[in-house]
């Protein structure tokens, strides 16, 4: 089947094998606002919904289901009354869904925590649509679609109730990697070199819908400051709206991530507690959780500390480009970014989002070195004893006896080490070696953006990766 669509290969393949199966399935489909989840099911399966149904943003139960009873009326050609409560409405699904002569029918139900409004009883009428009707009958399809993801693991993955263990599939739609945003831009035309494609993303994350933004003809610097930082920028209040949509009490989560912001490579939860100036740690608890299934966050054990050593890091690119520059932005220069590349400033978030992009593709890191297929652990180090600056950006923990220690740098050029940068290299191998008390070989590995200049300091890179690597 010939779609539009980038990437993705494995999603097509699985919602082709639902389409196309003879049993009921219900399959949820997940990811972060603007990832592409409506577009791939829309190009998927065509026109070919028997129902299909969008959740109001912010709505009451009433307006929702008098949104219901329009789709409802104009899937079927039908004159159904207002349904009363979700319970009738779908039970006219149900009425409209029997009548209808097709092999395969079906039900497409987009952001679907919307619907769930407080008191609405959606649930349990949800519950009731599928354990009582459709999981008897071969020809239904249930896709439900969201971007709330914490709402729908917690609410059908993880359900305790009625729909416990009732999905058939579950696909988390993830951003775009590095490889996929080149096809992209190749797909339209935009000429990047792949440094021009990372610092993109870099701002943008893999995000698909702020990549379609981008105007050929126009430099990468050109359409940030377009997309963010024009007066009348699209982008301009994303932040806000990005996690309004996906979070109740959204400030309180906007809050948690601020604070990571500040700490490259993250917080505990006791550190994050303090920060807020909070002595219960009940709601954190949740909101990290949230945070992290919708893959703002992720969470790692300090080396070598697998209780109390849990760190919490901010891996969201968006986000972190919105707290180093957008929300300090007064809207009085339509090109700010353009004027702020290779500022202090910029050089500090550069060199950070490329470690955020790095951390996005570890896959990519494994590959190159040839581990793809050993069981690891990943994670950043921080000397506790010794002086401030003796920290290591990534660890690879290797269950066969050796720890890759990476370094990466964003460079504009070929890097070159130097003998002080060296002599930093070895000391800071040999506090971890003392601090950790390791007996694995370490092996560094220096990951930038074009690789490094062999020189009589060079020697003690056992392994390079290139940016190109993480293309791959």
């Amino acid at each position: 089947m010939k779609t539009s669509i980038i990437g993705r290969f494995e999603e097509q393949k699985r919602l082709l094998e639902i389409r196309d199966s003879d049993r009921p399935e219900f399959v949820a489909i997940y990811g972060r606002r603007r990832v592409g989840k409506t577009f791939l099911i829309r190009q998927i399966f065509q026109k070919s919904f028997a129902f299909d149904l969008a959740g109001l943003a912010k709505s009451n139960t009433v307006n929702q289901l008098i949104n219901f009873n329009q789709s409802l009326n104009r899937s079927f050609n039908a004159s159904y009354h207002v349904p009363k409560h979700w319970f009738e409405a779908f039970d006219q699904l149900i009425t409209a869904l029997s009548r209808l002569n097709r092999t395969r029918k079906i039900v497409f139900i987009d952001e679907i925590s919307w619907l769930d409004a407080p008191k609405s009883d959606f649930l349990p009428a949800l519950e009731h649509f599928w354990n009582g009707w459709a999981c008897m009958r071969n020809d239904i399809v249930l896709i439900v679609c969201g971007s709330a993801t914490s709402w729908i693991v917690n609410n059908i993955m993880n359900n305790h109730g009625g729909l416990h263990n009732r999905l058939t599939a579950n696909i988390h739609l993830r951003a775009f990697t590095l490889r996929e945003c080149e096809q992209y831009f190749q797909s339209v035309n935009i000429d990047l070199s792949r440094r021009q494609i990372a610092e993109t993303y870099m701002v943008m994350g893999g995000i698909p819908y702020y990549l379609s933004l981008m105007q050929k003809g126009m430099s990468v610097n050109q359409n940030v400051d377009k997309i963010f930082f024009d007066d009348n920028a699209l982008l301009k209040n994303e932040f806000e709206n990005l996690y309004a949509s996906l979070f109740k009490h959204s400030d309180e989560y906007i809050a948690v991530v601020k604070a990571l912001s500040l700490k490259n490579k993250g917080l505990s939860r006791k550190e994050i507690l303090e920060y807020l100036k909070k002595k219960s740690g009940n709601k954190i608890t949740a909101i990290l959780k949230d945070l992290e299934y919708c893959g703002f966050i992720r969470s790692y054990f300090s080396f070598n500390k697998k209780e109390r050593g849990k760190i919490f890091q901010l891996i969201d690119s968006f986000t972190l480009f919105y707290f180093n520059f957008i929300e300090k932005y007064n809207f009085q220069d339509n090109h700010f970014w353009t004027n702020s590349v290779n500022l202090p400033q910029y050089n500090t978030w550069a060199g950070y989002a490329f470690e955020i992009l790095s951390l996005q593709h570890i896959a990519g890191i494994k590959k190159s070195l040839g581990i793809s297929g050993i069981r690891t652990n990943t994670c950043s180090w921080k000397s506790e004893n010794s002086e401030p600056g003796c920290q290591i950006d990534l660890l690879i923990d290797r269950i066969d006896g050796i720890i890759n220690m990476v370094e990466i740098k964003f460079c504009n050029e070929i890097y070159c080490i130097s003998k002080d940068y060296e002599n930093n290299l070895q000391n800071k191998i040999a506090v971890f070696r003392f601090e950790s008390k390791t007996k694995k070989a370490i092996h560094l590995v220096m990951l930038t953006t074009f690789g490094i200049l062999q020189n009589k300091y060079s020697g003690i890179v056992q392994k390079e990766i290139r940016l190109d690597d993480l293309f791959a």
